[in-house]
């Protein structure tokens, strides 16, 4: 299936390679997000033909997952103007994380449909916009809006050095959220990723502007808190589980609740990145089997 899968995508989307430069200007929807990575950065040249969005095998764009319907939405264009149509979807068609059913795209508008996010580009400088968001996706997350794990070691590759060259602390925190699977099997998939958005949304809009945070993976994610020691990154970290524990998670009316499990812990002699955050990562599960919703440091 994943095969077959594959090859369907594979003639119906343009892969990064294949970007020609006599289609600037001709709008088109990109990859940004997908729980397949082999369709990151793919994209689809929207011309005046309806471009069909589903899990079924005849769509013009084929989407595994569960989460997406048969035929979920459709791409058409009005004019000089493309929109996008819930077609009686189970889980419903988002732009810009609002449920639409008939919607006028605007450049740089993001379309999620199940687990996929797709962003429309628009415009006489669409190349460039192109350009931008594949760079974007090296060192970013296309669901959460963070920074990625990749971003993040390399951003902790530099940070060590400096934190020894000038005799600085360096703390780094790790944390998860408590059972995630729960609530994805109690809510849905959709709601999981709204808590994952809306949760790195929070956090980092409490850190300062030297912080660093990126998804590290699944619902694991770091901050990276330059010049900063282990005492001070564990009040940072129980201020964000208190913040997270009180915040109101609400997702299609319904209200979930959510806590966070922290781990922190100081750049130590001796230590490389890996090292770094096993030490982190380990105070984590400290805190997990502690009982959940704890700082441990």
């Amino acid at each position: 299936m994943r095969d077959r899968l594959d090859s369907d995508i594979k003639t119906r989307v343009t892969p990064l390679d294949d970007l020609k430069v006599e289609r600037a200007g001709h709008d088109c929807l990109v990859i940004i997000y997908s729980s397949d990575p082999r369709m990151f950065g793919k994209r689809h040249v929207l011309t005046g033909d309806p471009v069909l969005l589903g899990r079924g095998s005849d769509n013009t764009l084929v989407l595994e997952n569960d989460s997406v319907s048969r035929r979920h939405a459709r791409i058409e264009k009005r004019g000089r103007s493309f929109y996008v149509l819930d077609l009686d979807s189970t889980n419903g068609t988002y732009v810009n994380d609002v449920l639409v059913t008939d919607y006028q795209l605007r450049r740089g508008d993001q379309v999620k449909v199940g687990d996929t996010i797709l962003k429309f580009l628009s415009g006489s400088d669409m190349e460039a916009q192109y350009h931008e968001t594949i760079y974007r996706m090296t060192i970013m997350d296309g669901l959460t809006g963070v920074n990625n794990k990749r971003y993040l070691l390399e951003t902790l590759e530099r940070e060590i050095p400096r934190a020894r060259r000038h005799q600085r602390p360096l703390t780094l925190v790790m944390f998860d959220i408590d059972r995630f699977k729960d609530i994805n099997d109690t809510f849905g998939h959709l709601a999981g990723d709204y808590v994952l958005k809306d949760l790195a949304q929070l956090v980092k809009a409490r850190l300062r502007p030297d912080d660093v945070i990126g998804r590290y993976g699944g619902e694991e994610f770091s901050v990276i808190l330059p010049e900063t020691s282990l005492s001070g990154g564990a009040k940072i970290a129980d201020d964000l589980r208190e913040r997270i524990a009180t915040h109101r998670f609400e997702f299609e009316n319904e209200s979930i609740s959510v806590t966070v499990s922290l781990g922190v812990a100081q750049l130590q002699d001796g230590q490389d990145v890996l090292k770094f955050i096993k030490d982190a990562d380990e105070k984590l599960y400290v805190a997990k089997r502690s009982g959940r919703n704890r700082v441990e440091s």
